[in-house]
């Protein structure tokens, strides 16, 4: 039997869910197949269980220095399982979201590993084999944990993000992190504030190597504050087992070292699912992922593809949700809809970073001239009295037209606030007219009116001397 659909979607993440809910309401008969539960890495071992055990392991150390602000708690402890449990069914409801308005958007959702066998056509392997149909398939497929050859990086306690955060938890009690990217500095967060003993290896010589570096020399100082050796410039020759679990022998600014954990965390990035490139005897064109043109569409007439596995796509969830916004409404001889030139991207370490826009070394890259205006946190009322007495705003402005090109915050609730600033970004606002809006006091978001004060040098908040907590 064979079903004839005008969209099918292969795959069940931020990317695929988006474009069959939105195909169907564009009028498509849609279908999604998938076999990694709906959600895809974002819902089930990426974001949300990343972001609840980064939350969990916050509130265990407030509790643990809660005497600093007059609270007493004795004997603080965690229960593992029970922080697992409790991250299983937030994952469970929302899934069962996700499955609730793919249903009410009448999208036939098929259980099982979607694979293109020729254009227009799916095999659906799940305990019986189903063909179905379809003038349009878009591949959202997702991407999974790149493994570097290193030797010993089979050894059991070996594990990726998607081990950690997938399956019955695991107590550990010493963790080597490989790699100091998004990943990396998230996990060493978690651990570090559960006190369990951290080593983040990263072969880049700072931490977070793609954001401004100032950011990256700040939450290098925040997690060894927190207890966690960081090696920057760290090679890892191989990982061997030893008598206390695992030795990860590693050469760095001082030379051969070594440090031995229970387990090695791998996380040096996820690279393209790239399953089915092969296509009744085409090639989808491939670089490191599957190269699409501006509307989305590959290689191969009628196949589609958007977010983790398309080549040099920012491996974002919300950035697949637009790129498949956009997908379908030009499926839809419509134009698109999001604006795919501004991405945000946000970390949630304590304190949370967040990106939008240029870097000032990004604007001089491409012959601007800006200049950069900085409001540092630790004289922020909102930020004290939180306990986030580190971090700073910093924005970034064309020096001749005073225009917002790009914003780097370090503070409490940055994910909240890089909203604003891109939106500010959009819609070209410059110095003086963001001087202009008011920030509810006292609020975290005060901080990006104190930059832009700073801007022009008549900021009001002055750093008071650094009080010494956590």
């Amino acid at each position: 039997m064979f079903a004839r659909y005008d969209l099918i979607v292969i795959g069940g993440g931020p990317g695929g869910y988006v474009a069959a809910i939105r195909g169907a309401q564009e009028g498509f008969k849609v279908a999604l197949v998938d076999s990694d539960g709906l959600g895809g890495t974002c819902l089930n071992r990426g974001c949300i269980p990343t972001k609840f055990m980064l939350h969990v392991s916050n509130i265990y150390r407030e509790a643990i220095h809660g005497e600093e602000v007059g609270i007493i708690a004795k004997d603080v402890s965690y229960d593992l399982a029970k922080i697992h449990a409790r991250k299983d069914e937030i994952v469970h409801k929302l899934r069962d979201g996700v499955a609730a308005l793919l249903s009410a958007n009448s999208v036939d959702v098929f259980e099982g590993f979607g694979c293109v066998v020729a254009p227009g056509r799916v095999r659906v392997s799940s305990e019986e084999v189903t063909f179905i149909d379809g003038e349009r398939i878009l591949l959202a497929v997702g991407a999974a944990p790149m493994i570097p050859p290193i030797p010993g990086v089979r050894l059991p306690g070996v594990i990726t993000s998607d081990t950690l955060l997938d399956g019955p938890p695991k107590d550990i009690s010493g963790l080597a992190i490989i790699g100091g990217g998004v990943i990396g500095v998230e996990m060493a967060s978690v651990y570090a504030n559960l006190g369990v003993p951290v080593t983040v290896l990263q072969a880049m010589d700072r931490l977070l190597p793609l954001l401004d570096s100032e950011i990256g020399q700040s939450i290098s100082m925040m997690l060894k504050k927190r207890g966690a050796a960081v090696y920057t410039s760290a090679t890892v020759r191989e990982i061997v087992k030893s008598d206390g679990g695992l030795t990860v022998n590693f050469s760095g600014k001082n030379g051969d070292e070594s440090v031995e954990c229970e387990n090695v965390l791998i996380a040096v990035g996820r690279k393209p699912h790239l399953g089915c490139v092969m296509i009744d005897g085409q090639e989808l064109k491939v670089d490191g992922g599957i190269v699409v043109d501006d509307r989305f569409r590959t290689s191969i007439d009628g196949i589609y593809a958007v977010g983790d596995c398309v080549s040099g796509t920012p491996q974002l969830a919300h950035v697949a949700h637009a790129q498949a916004t956009n997908a379908v409404c030009m499926m839809a001889g419509k134009e698109p809809e999001m604006d795919l030139s501004l991405i945000p991207n946000c970390i949630y370490t304590d304190p949370e970073i967040a990106t939008v826009g240029l870097t000032s070394d990004a604007a001089k890259k491409l012959g601007i001239s800006a200049r950069t205006s900085k409001y540092i946190m630790s004289g922020h009322g909102k930020s004290l009295l939180t306990g986030h007495d580190r971090g700073f705003v910093k924005l970034v402005f064309d020096t001749e037209t005073e225009v917002l090109l790009g914003a780097q915050l370090m503070c409490g609730r940055a994910s909240d606030m890089i909203g604003e600033l891109t939106s500010a970004i959009e819609s070209k606002q410059t110095a003086s007219q963001l001087s202009s809006i008011i920030h509810p006091h006292p609020s975290f978001s005060e901080g990006i009116g104190e930059a832009v004060e700073n801007f022009f040098g008549r900021a009001v908040h002055v750093a008071p001397p650094k009080v010494s907590r956590r």
